[in-house]
């Protein structure tokens, strides 16, 4: 200590380097001290990267449901001649969800009874001819909404109009016709529907005598099934 006084006495440049030194040796001295309070840092941890295993996943292929086919039923009435039953089937495509176009092939029985209790052998060679017609058309949904079946089950609808043209056989007589009616249509299921057509049959004939213009009344009702 006498040597180190006796230093300092003598030196002050060597006095003051070593205030600094030891002003030093303190200011380090938290650092130092936090250092060890600090845990050791391990390295066993590691990242965990999961494994996943990929799998192909299929798109559910979702029907668009825009062709319909169906049968169909009801009467037809045949101007002159009477009312008889008809039967047929129809072909659609939904273009769009207001517009449709529909072909349609069916048949039913005319009779001459009224005329051969007149004339003499009637009008036809045989006293039931067989009627044939088929046409294309156009439809419109009119009225897209539900129809209530009690006080819980509503089933979705529309009511449409619809237009075409086509053909129609009778008594080996071809004859264009034009038709135009109004529908209904109540879906049941997604790929299934009611149907009822109220439409008439406009076309020429002459087995009179006198080719005249003839309005054929025709109500059907039937079952569709959309693909």
């Amino acid at each position: 200590m006498r040597t180190l006084a006796r230093t300092l006495s003598t030196s002050p440049r060597v006095a003051l380097a070593a205030f600094a030194a030891l002003a030093s040796a303190f200011a380090l001295l938290p650092s130092a001290v936090r250092a060890a309070d600090a845990p050791a840092a391990t390295t066993t941890d590691q990242v965990v990267v999961p494994q996943v295993d990929r799998r192909d996943v299929k798109l559910p292929r979702i029907p668009s449901n825009d062709f319909e086919i169906g049968l169909l039923a009801g009467t037809y009435a045949t101007q002159n001649f009477g009312s008889s039953a008809v039967g047929g089937v129809r072909l659609g495509y939904h273009i769009t969800e207001d517009f449709f176009v529909e072909g349609v092939y069916a048949q039913t029985k005319v009779s001459d009874e009224m005329f051969r209790q007149i004339l003499p052998g009637g009008v036809f060679t045989e006293q039931k001819q067989k009627l044939t017609y088929y046409n294309v058309s156009v439809g419109y949904n009119l009225l897209p909404g539900e129809v209530f079946f009690g006080k819980n089950v509503a089933k979705a609808s529309a009511m449409y109009i619809i237009g075409g043209v086509g053909s129609t056989k009778l008594a080996d007589q071809s004859h264009q016709t034009f038709n135009l009616g109004v529908g209904m249509r109540v879906f049941l299921k997604d790929w299934a529907a009611l149907q009822v057509d109220m439409r008439d049959h406009i076309f020429s004939l002459d087995l009179l005598g006198k080719r005249q213009s003839t309005q054929n009344l025709e109500l059907t009702a039937g079952v569709t099934f959309f693909f």
